[in-house]
């Protein structure tokens, strides 16, 4: 599995000249292009990649929906998130983000789903799942992965605001790479 640091995020979007503030415009253009629709859900991102992508004009024609899941009852009932995988590995894994982006995009019937799971702090870390502990979940008709991302305390940016805001980064970034992949 592929593990991301925000140094990591912040590099990649320089490296492809996107504008951290605004690129979910550029996000919205490439889906439109090429006639995909994007569904999310998020639990420790809490809506903010659905908000970044429906700021845009003409989302709706690539975006139908969003699931905010942040209680686990929310992951088992609505996007099917297994309930041993939750009691097994808890809400903060990989095979949860998987499930999570699995599950809304069968909800959703969407050509690419992308999910959030995490620890956004400033509280809630242990020692196994420290602040700024991220899972995205990615699935496309043709595969479903996730990427680790560690988010909290290579600049000594733990702030919520912060984790939050480089995770929908992440999950938009990967929306646009799997755009070019399609």
């Amino acid at each position: 599995m592929v593990t991301l640091t925000d140094v990591d995020i912040i590099q990649l979007l320089r490296k492809n000249n996107l504008n951290q503030d605004t690129f979910q415009e550029n996000v919205v253009k490439k889906l439109r292009e090429k006639g995909l629709k994007v569904a999310t859900a998020e639990s420790c991102t809490g809506g903010l990649i659905s908000e970044r992508i429906t700021r845009v004009s003409g989302s709706s024609e690539v975006f139908d929906c969003g699931i905010c899941s942040y209680a686990n009852a929310i992951k088992m009932k609505v996007l099917g998130v297994r309930e041993d995988t939750l009691a097994i590995l808890g809400a903060v894994s990989a095979e949860t983000a998987i499930q999570m982006a699995e599950g809304v995009k069968k909800l959703s019937g969407a050509d690419i789903a992308v999910s959030t799971t995490g620890i956004a702090g400033p509280t809630g870390g242990t020692a196994e799942k420290p602040v700024g502990l991220v899972y995205m979940g990615v699935c496309t008709k043709e595969k479903a992965y996730a990427v680790k991302l560690m988010l909290g305390g290579t600049n000594a940016q733990n702030s919520r605001a912060y984790i939050r805001k480089l995770a929908s980064d992440a999950a938009l970034f990967t929306v646009l790479s799997e755009c070019h992949s399609s």
